[in-house]
């Protein structure tokens, strides 16, 4: 009787590498989008794709081949016929009498070897390699044209006329000239979504069009566009967003979908009318984002009990505070994930509404027309919900909505622009919202940030780290003792940057009944600070030391998003 082959998931979980909850995310996550097990746990970027290709290898007896440490002979590349490599994506390893020894990137694909097998007229040998290292080592010496982006504007700057405005250029009335910018623009934008960037910045300077990509919340310099690309490339991206090409002095947004990879990608586009030209910013809005699973959120175990406590009372608002950008979405859509079954009706008024998902029905607020938070809110309650979703509590008229809600059986999620979790209820009170009120309906407030994730392939301890930061962080010797610091050194997988992917760092309340009665009497946020510190509430940096002594994030990058308290 044949051996049965050990599940994927079963191997990483054996090897420490995901935990069973990861596991079910993760499974949860390929059923809903038709992906496998491999391309989810990769996907929520729960563990890495050198160790998902490392489990495959051994699932199926095949040879793990680490690109970065056994690169490929470039003498036996002439082995297989160029344009079969790019097109099956696999190298030559080497030749033995009538055997050849290759790389493939999907043990399932059993076609590649066979076509290879008849192509070459040898047996074929198969070996295991992540698709990306393959895919960079094929564009690096298989195909070695380069910065593809940087060749395409060098061209089209040698095309372009000797024109400074060069405003002509990409018009319906010289399609030669606009073949090339449409090339431009959707080089920039795949570029983007395979460096996992989260936006696309496109801004005109004095002298040059800069291009950012911001990667895991900071902005990284990608190249200059030539000043007489400016207008073409702007309203290119303007007739993908649907946005009027001839507005220029006013700011306006647009909605681009676009096919990448396999996969539809939404991407929101703002632009704003700057000195020296519109600035225009694109949103990528990745689905798989928003659905990464509350354990992939970066919850410490006490924290993660609690926050599952909180989302599965009947009643109450539950309001979770931080800047734009830190992560208050994704953390409010993974808790509506969890509590999405047949038996509970879940509606969201949104601004705008980001993502899609399927048993939830969401509302786009539209002020132009009436349809404010308020209104929604107000017509929701007649539609029987159990659980109710409000974007953002911007004005007491939509607090106090959301209160009647909480009072009157339902669940409710918000979200609010607070720096900690104490202030959200000196916040609500200062908007004119009832003390009584705000006492009795708040259950917990959860402030986060966002703190990179070190890489896992080139993470090493630091040796030396820097004694400033860790003081500024408030370390004491007693916490450093015996426990290393690490750092990302910097690889291809990571771009350099030795980070790869973020998670959050917390500050949960849990509301009782001194914290209500503080409430009810206009307790300032200090009073307030003090009581939930009582109830053995962990501020934002203290759960950020945590994540760096247990070596999810360096001490550099926890004080780029925290302010240590007391330090001089």
């Amino acid at each position: 009787m044949a051996k049965q082959r050990k599940k994927l998931g079963e191997l990483l979980v054996a090897w420490g590498i995901i935990n069973a909850n990861a596991l079910a995310d993760a499974l949860s996550h390929a059923k809903e989008h038709g992906k496998r097990i491999g391309e989810a746990l990769v996907e929520l970027e729960l563990c890495g794709e050198d160790d998902v290709t490392k489990a495959l290898a051994t699932q199926f007896g095949l040879e793990y081949i680490d690109l970065d440490k056994q690169p490929v002979n470039r003498d036996v590349l002439d082995l297989i016929p160029s344009k079969l490599i790019e097109e099956c994506t696999v190298l030559p390893l080497g030749e033995e009498g009538n055997k050849l020894k290759i790389i493939i990137t999907d043990p399932l694909d059993l076609e590649t070897v066979d076509l290879l097998r008849f192509r070459v007229n040898k047996e074929i040998i198969p070996t295991l390699a992540s698709a990306s290292k393959v895919k960079r080592f094929i564009d690096k010496f298989v195909n070695p044209d380069g910065d593809v982006l940087s060749q395409t504007m060098a061209s089209i700057d040698q095309e372009a006329p000797d024109d400074k405005d060069a405003a002509g250029l990409g018009s319906d009335g010289d399609e030669d000239a606009d073949a090339p910018i449409i090339r431009l623009v959707n080089l920039i934008i795949t570029e983007a979504v395979h460096t996992r960037a989260s936006d696309i910045h496109i801004e005109p300077m004095a002298d040059r069009v800069r291009v950012r990509y911001r990667i895991d919340g900071v902005c990284h310099i990608r190249d200059d566009i030539p000043k007489n690309m400016q207008a073409p490339v702007i309203t290119r991206l303007k007739i993908l967003a649907g946005i009027d090409i001839a507005e220029r002095r006013l700011p306006q947004d647009g909605r681009i979908k676009l096919k990448i990879g396999g996969g539809r990608i939404d991407f929101r586009v703002s632009a704003l009318p700057a000195y020296h030209g519109e600035s225009i910013v694109l949103r990528i809005l990745r689905p798989e984002s928003a659905s990464v699973g509350i354990t992939a959120l970066g919850f410490a175990e006490d924290d993660y009990q609690r926050f599952q406590g909180i989302i599965k009372r009947p009643t109450g608002i539950f309001l979770v505070t931080g800047p734009t950008g830190s992560g208050k979405t994704t953390t409010l859509y993974s808790a509506l994930q969890e509590l999405n079954r047949p038996d509970k009706k879940i509606i969201t008024a949104e601004d705008p509404v980001e993502y899609n998902f399927v048993g939830m029905n969401q509302c786009q607020v539209k002020e132009e027309i009436g349809l404010t938070f308020a209104k929604i809110l107000r017509a929701m309650l007649r539609q029987a919900p159990n659980i109710i979703l409000v974007g953002e509590i911007r004005d007491r008229e939509v607090g106090d909505v959301a209160i009647q809600a909480a009072l009157t059986g339902h669940l409710v999620f918000s979200t609010l622009h607070t720096n900690d979790a104490p202030s959200a209820i000196t916040r609500l009170i200062d908007m004119g919202i009832k003390p009584f009120l705000v006492a009795s309906a708040i259950q917990a407030i959860m402030a986060q940030r966002l703190i990179r994730v070190i890489c896992a392939e080139c993470k090493e301890v630091d040796t030396n780290p820097d004694k400033r930061t860790l003081k500024l962080l408030n370390f004491s010797e007693e916490e450093l003792e015996g426990k290393p610091i690490y750092r990302g050194r910097g690889c291809k997988r990571c771009g350099g940057s030795g980070y790869r992917g973020r998670v959050g760092i917390f500050e949960m309340i849990l509301m009782n009944n001194e914290l209500r009665d503080l409430a009810f009497k206009k307790a300032t946020a200090t009073q307030l600070r003090v009581a939930a510190r009582a109830t053995g509430m962990r501020n934002l940096l203290e759960d950020g030391k945590l994540k760096i002594l247990a070596g999810v994030t360096t001490p550099e990058d926890l004080l780029r998003v925290t302010q240590a308290e007391g330090v001089h």
